[in-house]
């Protein structure tokens, strides 16, 4: 049999869904893939020594140069499919909130990516991925009830 196989196992990896209050409403980190211009969250392979939400916001780190406080639990996941040099990978993305406190001068690939602070809603109008569309429009319509518990203050 010559080449890989089309399909490999089906992988897992961590975004931070990275925010920001902006007045009344919340912001939304929005980067471009590297490969494709797309834009999406910071997100990639977990670490095998850190917790899925630690992953997560090293992603967030490397990717957009910014930290904060990550929730704990996943607030949801998408599918999406990972387009590789030996075929294409079933993804599930477990989708992590952090509260950005703090957007650094540099980062590993600070020059890599476009970067667009935006309401959620515009957010989710951005990203070609559904599953993560749909989680925008989740958070959005959280953020907007009174006892947002992401709010902040």
């Amino acid at each position: 049999m010559t080449g890989g196989p089309l399909f490999r196992e089906h992988g897992r990896q961590v975004a931070a869904l990275c925010w920001r209050p902006h007045g009344p409403v919340a912001e939304i980190l929005l980067i471009t893939s590297l490969n494709s211009g797309r834009w999406i969250i910071p997100k990639g392979w977990p670490e095998p020594e850190l917790t899925m939400a630690e992953s997560a916001a090293r992603e967030a780190f490397e990717e957009a140069g910014v930290t904060g406080d990550i929730q704990s639990a996943a607030l949801g996941a998408y599918h999406y499919l990972k387009e590789k040099r030996d075929g294409v990978v079933p993804c599930s993305v477990d989708v992590f909130v952090l509260k950005v406190t703090r957007q650094l001068n540099d980062w590993p690939e600070k020059g890599a990516r476009q970067m667009a602070w935006l309401p959620a809603e515009q957010a989710a109008a951005r990203v070609a991925e559904p599953g993560l569309r749909q989680i925008l429009h989740a958070f959005h319509k959280h953020q907007a009830s009174p006892k947002a518990r992401y709010r902040a203050g």
